[in-house]
């Protein structure tokens, strides 16, 4: 079963954030033989001082396969979220088969960078349904932005990469086709996202975040001059963040 899960609101100024808990919980779900994790996704929210949030509000997905019973993991990832989030946090969890999420949940997530949305909102939308969303310790808030981060994702044009098998340990001069061996991501391209030839080098520097397109990971990559002895280097944290916040 393909699934999604999004958390958000776990932390406070003084703990780790949403995405370092993101990428924990995937390890401790694949440690206890209940996840195949794939990918772990940063979604960008609505900036607003009328909603309350740590420092960026942002919330995270893992995709992945669930490997086990599903409500097996759900109880597994609620466990986690009530035991590794801070004291004062709002923690949401929302686990959903990537076949369940309704264009409405897609919509929702766009909204929810555009726009305040609600609780109610959320909650509605998943009635009914066989979505799993819900919220932790104190107000639970962060089934909100759990709902958007499952949406966005699903959407498949939204996010940057937190992790992917091999990512955060990859970097050097290698050439595409090297690279693609090596990280699980599914294709490089230019910045006006056309394809590169496979058999052209390229330059991994140590902040290296693909980013969601057409519902594949995709690493942007730059031209740089003809003094460097590969084509291409990775894009630049600067400009990834750009179109990914």
């Amino acid at each position: 079963m393909n699934i999604l899960i999004g958390i958000d609101d776990t932390d406070n100024l003084e703990t780790r954030g949403t995405g370092h808990q993101a990428r924990m919980l995937g390890q401790s779900l694949v440690a206890a033989g209940l996840f195949e994790m794939r990918s772990v996704t940063r979604h960008q929210l609505l900036v607003d001082r009328r909603i309350p949030f740590t420092s960026h509000n942002s919330s995270a997905c893992l995709a992945g396969v669930c490997k086990s019973n599903l409500d097996e993991l759900i109880g597994h990832a609620k466990e986690f979220l009530i035991r590794e989030s801070a004291f004062d946090a709002d923690a949401g969890l929302c686990v959903a088969l990537q076949e369940d999420v309704t264009p409405a949940i897609m919509a929702f997530g766009n909204r929810a960078k555009r726009e305040i949305v609600s609780m109610e909102d959320a909650l509605c939308l998943t009635a009914n349904t066989n979505i799993f969303l819900d919220g932790f310790l104190n107000t639970r808030l962060g089934l909100i932005g759990s709902l958007a981060a499952v949406g966005l994702r699903a959407g498949g044009n939204d996010g940057r990469l937190l992790w992917t098998h091999n990512l955060r340990e990859t970097t050097g001069t290698f050439t595409i086709s090297e690279f693609l061996r090596m990280v699980d991501i599914d294709r490089v391209i230019e910045m006006n996202h056309e394809a590169i030839d496979s058999s052209v080098t390229i330059s991994i520097t140590e902040w290296c975040r693909p980013v969601m397109i057409g519902g594949k990971i995709s690493l942007i990559a730059e031209k740089t001059d003809k003094n460097e002895p590969y084509a291409y280097q990775s894009a630049s944290k600067d400009y990834i963040k750009s179109i990914s916040e």
